[in-house]
Order: C-alpha cells, then structure tokens, then sequence
C-alpha cells in the first residue's frame, strides 16, 4: 500500500467512471447514496481484469480517514488534547471544541463527506460494488481464486469498517448492505437509521464473515504494506464491541425517547453487562493473533550514540509511535503518512532550522499536563511522597536532572518528578528534546526549549507559537531535520491501531465482567513495565495515599481510564474515549488552561491563563448532528436528540 501517488489516481479515475452515471441521481443529496446504475459499461471496463479491478479495490481503501492530518482527524483537535492558535486551526477545532458544532453545516461531516468529514456512504456504496462484481465469477476472469477470495474478504472489512466510523459519529445509522437499482422507488431510497444494537450486530457479522479469507500478515511489504490482515480485523472487532459496551451506547437512559418515526427505539437502554464479556474476548483475540503473528511492545534496543537508560525508555516510547513499521504497529495507514502533523507539533529550537518547518503550534493544554503520572507512577493527586499542590512553583534543574533539563533552567514544578511517558511525549519550556542529527552525540547535550517571549521557540522568529508552552513531542520522529537547506521530514505511517491499545481495551473490558483479576494487572503491568514503572499493585501500594484503589472495580476502572489516557495520550483516542465512557459532560464543560507565554521572565511566564470555557451539552454533544438538508430530503430520516 506504500502507493501514495497511485492511490490518488486512482481514486480519482474510479470517481471519473461513475460520475456520468450517477450524476442524475446523486447530485443533491445522499437519499440516493446506494443507488449503482446497472449495466453501465464503465463499471463493465473496471470489473474486465485484473488490473483494472484491483484499482477499484484502492478506489475502496482510499476512503479510510486520513487521521494524521488535524484538520481531518476531530479525534485530536476537536476536545480538550490541544489548543491552537486561531489563525492556523482547522474548521473542526474552531466548531466543535469550542462547542459550536451545529447541524446546518457540521464540522467534520462524513454522513455526507462535508467540512473535512469522508463520504462513508459514497465509500460504502464502492465496497457494495466491488463485492457484487467480484464476487460473480463471470467478471475479472483472470482473476485468480485465492486472490478473489482475499480481495472481498478486504473489501468487505472496509465496508464494515465505514459502517463503524459512522456509528462512533451519529450512534444508530442506516445500514447499506445492497446498492439499490436505479429501478428502486423513492421510497426504497429513503434509508431509515437502524437501532444501535443491530448496527454492532451487522458490522461485527461483516467483520467475522470476512475473517477467514484475509493473510495473517502482509509478506510483500513494499507492495501491501497497511493491506487488512486478520490481526487488523480482530483489533477493529474489538473496538466496535468495546464502544458497544461502554456507557454511551449500553444501557444509557438519556436516549429513553429516542425512536423513528415509526416508534422504534433506537437505544437500548436496558444495560447488558454481556456486552463487556463480549468485547474482552474480542480483545484477547486479537491480542492472541497479533502476537503469534510477531507484534509486541516496541522497545528501542539499537542506540545511536550514547544514551542513558531513562533516555532509552524515552525512545521506546517515542518509537511506538514514529518507529516506522515497528512490531508494535498492528494497523499503520500506508497511504496516510503523518508529516505536516510532525511539523505542527515540532518546537523550535535552533536559529540553524529551516523557516517555517517547526510550527510548534499544536499545543497540550495544561489539563493534559497534569493527566500523567508522578514518577512514582501513581496520580500527582495521590503521591504521598511528592507534593504538586502548587504546580507554577519554580524550580531550578540540577546537574543529576540533566538529561531532561536544561542545567540551572528555572521551570515549573509540575514539570519535575514525572513518569517517562511525560518526557517522551511533552516538549516544555526548559526541557531537552532529542534529536538524531545532534552535534554532540550524546543524549544529555539534546536541544532545549526555551518558550518564554523573545527566546528561540516563543515563536517570534516564524510567526507561530504554542498557546500553551507546551508542545507534543511524542508525534515527531526523532529522525525528522529541520535545518535550513537539509530539512528532512521522516514519514511515518499513521498508527491506527497499536498493540498496547489492545492490551488496555482486554484490561478495561475484563475489568467489568470479573473486576481486577490477573489478566487485567498483567496487561497494564506490561505497558507500565516499558514506560520504566512498577506494577500497579507495587506502586499503589508503596506511593499512593489510596493504596487499596487497585483491588476494587471502581478503583481499578479510574486507573485504566488514566493508564489508557497516557499511553495513547495525542493519537486522537481521548476525544472517543471520554465520550463513551459519558465522562464529556463533566470534563469538557472545564476551561483550558496553559502558562502566560506572552512573558518574558519565570515569575510572570508561570501564571496560569485561561485560554477559553469549554463548553459541552449532554446529551446533545455526544452525537454528531445530520445535516438539516438531508433530513428535508429524507423524510425517513430521524435527527439526534438536541440538535
């Protein structure tokens, strides 16, 4: 899949076969999404020969969200992650973190792929088409049995994979299983939304259906290199179970009136904690299938020059994410590369770097700062060893703090005594940042942060700045350069789905059918144990002032909560996440909060500033809106409550 150029071709060329055919039915609206005119003989060209038919199958992987880019991925910028500046931010940060999303244009719209949203049901409807082609053996006769099998097997995951990110967005969705002929009635297209439990019904049925037919691994990776695999398959049955467990969407009484126009119940709002059985085996599936097929957690193991070992840890975590192909990268989107991202989250830091490489705008909000763990490894509200009662308090770094700060640098306390996973992914004023390019060649000469005004990443010089004089790290590849003449930005594929994302939806969703077994202590032990932490009953019983937290359901349900917070901490998951857990109301009606990086000196720049008051309405905000034209088009159509 390492085919960026074709791919787009491609896509663009299958668009340009069906436009004349569709175009009578399909310009106004998507009450027509699943309608394939018949017997067009452009569709006959695409399903000729080989060739030409494996086109339409990247016409139907091309669709997949491109959620390395901010402006398409609301999962990053569109809660309480990141906090930009107005000038630079995407249209679904300006509507929907700021609680302005609204149903006359919503952001991020893939009901009918506006304002940075894909056109789920225009991809769904290319899926349709390449199964029922495919699928009839009288077409792409040169198409070898083995292959056809793979190929449907592909294409029809995608399809439930659309089918998923619709639900996430809009809960109980139309569910396309057919095109429709251009013969169908008008009332035959009004698509009706189905209820939820028969949405997670119909694309985990796709998903086991599927299963069977796809490799276990992709051996040809400069050809298929992000192809759906089993251990792909396994890892989004998980998820789609997962968010069908979760408070959301099982048992949630805020939905009790929530019908069709025809008095279907579209929620159900009885709780069924089988749900939660159901996901845990999901999940322990595709752990079971990822590591026999030889994914496990990344561990850096080939130093470039001398590096401690806390650096070291860093760099684990680092590369989980940036590694390119690294072992831990269950599903990498190939065609979706992360490197305008790597320049938004890069802090300036040397007047030899290019102009207008490292943006450094994308910027952790303080909440987030104070989301990871002590060093300790426990919450810095619970450490009863380390105070950060007063977290603007000034600090001065020492010689034995040297490899995370710079020597004699005044900085705040609640950026001293953190966990690895902090150092590794939070960039901050008076902090190293590693780069691979370094003169010195030796870990603790890294380049440094210096984000109060007038200094080198204030952003004075390029005209961007982080908002919050904080800067995400973790998403650039330590490998990238920045120099004037040499800039250099090493790609990566996006990570979708990490194994230690795996690991933390077993260890969640046992924890709620059998409370803190084993299992669940053995797999959030296996994540801790890379970020360079004790145990969770260890450090829960040695520095926590609620040492029993671990041994009760409730308690150890708040630490996989944080755990999975952290681990997965500006990949795009806390925005869902919160969201299922019906935790958004209580956490996105707080304000954002950063320093004042309008100051030049320590005691002024270490005031916290309130940057804007979220604002978010339950249970109108946890469901994206349909857009009013397709509800006035669509009769049949029902709009989420609150909208």
């Amino acid at each position: 899949m390492k085919r960026t150029g074709r791919l787009r071709s491609i896509k663009k060329q299958a668009n340009m076969f069906l436009l004349l055919a569709i175009a009578l039915f399909y310009s106004s609206c998507s009450n027509f999404l699943d309608i394939v005119p018949d017997n067009v003989a452009t569709l006959d060209h695409a399903f000729s020969n080989t060739v030409e038919a494996e086109k339409y199958l990247f016409t139907c992987y091309s669709y997949i969200p491109n959620n390395a880019d901010i402006s398409n991925n609301p999962g990053m910028v569109s809660g309480d992650e990141f906090w930009l500046n107005d000038q630079y931010a995407p249209y679904t940060w300006n509507l929907i973190a700021k609680g302005q999303q609204n149903s006359a244009n919503p952001a991020a719209n893939c009901w009918d792929g506006f304002q940075n949203g894909i056109e789920s049901f225009k991809a769904i409807r290319h899926c349709n088409t390449f199964i029922e082609n495919v699928s009839d053996l009288n077409k792409v006769r040169d198409l070898q049995l083995d292959k056809r099998m793979r190929w449907l097997a592909e294409v029809k995951f995608l399809k439930a994979y659309y089918h998923f990110h619709l639900l996430r967005h809009y809960g109980p969705i139309p569910l396309i299983d057919k095109n429709l002929p251009i013969s169908a009635t008008p009332e035959e297209v009004k698509v009706k939304r189905k209820p939820v439990d028969e949405c997670v019904d119909f694309i985990v049925n796709l998903l086991d259906e599927c299963y069977e037919d796809l490799p276990t691994k992709i051996l040809s990776e400069n050809d298929e290199a992000g192809r759906i695999t089993k251990p792909i398959n396994r890892a989004i049955k998980a998820r789609v179970l997962l968010l069908a467990a979760s408070p959301l969407f099982n048992g949630n009484t805020d939905y009790r009136n929530f019908t069709d126009k025809d008095g279907v119940l579209l929620f159900n709002t009885t709780e069924d904690v089988s749900k939660w059985q159901k996901a845990a085996d999901a999940a322990k599936e595709a752990i079971d299938i990822a590591e026999q097929t030889g994914n496990k957690l990344y561990y850096y193991t080939s130093p470039k020059f001398q590096m401690t070992d806390t650096t070291m840890i860093q760099m684990s975590i680092r590369g989980a994410v940036t590694e390119r192909w690294n072992d831990e990268v269950v599903w990498g989107l190939s065609d979706r590369r992360a490197d305008g991202i790597q320049r938004d989250a890069q802090a300036h830091l040397s007047k030899d770097w290019g102009s207008g490489e490292a943006h450094g705008y994308l910027a952790p909000t303080l909440k987030i700062i104070q989301q990871f763990y002590t060093s300790n490894g426990v919450p810095i509200t619970e450490d009863k060893f380390l105070n950060f009662n007063d977290i603007g308090r000034l600090r001065t770094a020492t010689n034995a703090e040297r490899v995370n700060f710079e020597v004699r640098y005044e900085t705040a306390r609640i950026n001293f005594d953190r966990e690895n996973r902090f150092y590794a992914s939070v960039g901050f004023d008076g902090g190293k940042w590693l780069t691979a390019d370094l003169a010195a060649q030796i870990d603790y000469e890294a380049l440094v942060v210096k984000g109060k005004k007038g200094q080198i990443s204030s952003g004075e010089i390029l005209g961007f700045n982080s908002q919050t004089g904080y800067y995400p790290k973790k998403l650039v590849n330590w490998e990238s350069v920045f120099k004037a003449n040499s800039t250099g930005i090493r790609q990566y594929p996006w990570p979708e789905v990490r194994l230690a994302d795996i690991y933390l939806m077993y260890a969640e969703a046992l924890n709620e059918i059998q409370g803190p077994v084993e299992d669940v202590h053995k797999y959030l032990d296996l994540i801790r144990k890379r970020a360079g932490l004790e145990s969770v009953a260890d450090s829960w019983k040695k520095y926590s002032t609620n040492p029993a937290k671990p041994t009760t359901k409730e308690g150890m349900r708040e630490i996989i909560r944080q755990e999975r917070l952290i681990e997965l901490c500006f990949e795009g998951h806390r925005f869902w996440d919160l969201r299922r857990w019906k935790k958004a109301a209580e956490v996105l009606n707080a304000p954002v909060t950063g320093w004042d990086v309008t100051q030049k000196d320590a005691p002024a720049y270490y005031q916290v500033v309130t940057y804007y008051q979220q604002k978010f309405v339950a249970p109108r905000d946890y469901l994206w809106p349909i857009r009013i034209d397709e509800l006035s088009v669509n009769l049949n159509l029902v709009q989420n409550p609150g909208w």
